[in-house]
């Protein structure tokens, strides 16, 4: 049976889906931080052409007018929407198409960390260039942990 804390953040991403596609966005990513007394339900957003203070806004009314009918969280809360950072986390097939160019650090299951570019996105493998030039390919099964790298 699923904990409380799951079934809040897959309830409020069902909604944020909802409300960020018709705004021409998607939600990468939800997340409740704190007891179910009182926490933090942070929905993170994208778009094509990256994240306004406007995007977040609007996304952010929406969603709490949603929520309240929904009385989906039993005590008090904050709602964060925001975007997913310059170094974001990369954890689906189409995040690793789209870097495709970037840094980014990954740390598999078998406990390896490579950082290096990503060159592509084929047959369920993650393809990386390593900073000292080896070719790698990473099933993205295998992959735990994966973020961009902001090159400054």
């Amino acid at each position: 049976m699923p904990s409380h804390r799951r079934v809040i953040v897959d309830r409020a991403r069902s909604i944020a889906d909802r409300i960020a596609e018709s705004e021409s966005l998607e939600v990468v990513g939800a997340e409740w931080k704190g007891s179910l007394r009182g926490g933090v339900l942070r929905v993170y957003i994208d778009g094509p052409d990256g994240i306004t203070h406007g995007h977040c806004a609007r996304v952010s009314r929406r969603l709490s007018a949603a929520l309240d009918v929904e009385d989906l969280v039993p005590g008090n809360y904050t709602l964060e929407v925001s975007s997913p950072g310059l170094d974001r986390k990369l954890r689906h097939a189409s995040d690793f198409e789209r870097f495709e160019g970037r840094r980014v650090a990954v740390r598999t299951s078998e406990a390896l960390r490579v950082t290096g570019r990503i060159q592509g996105f084929t047959r369920g493998d993650v393809s990386l260039r390593t900073e000292g030039g080896e070719s790698l390919r990473l099933p993205l099964d295998d992959i735990e942990h994966a973020r961009l790298v902001v090159d400054w």
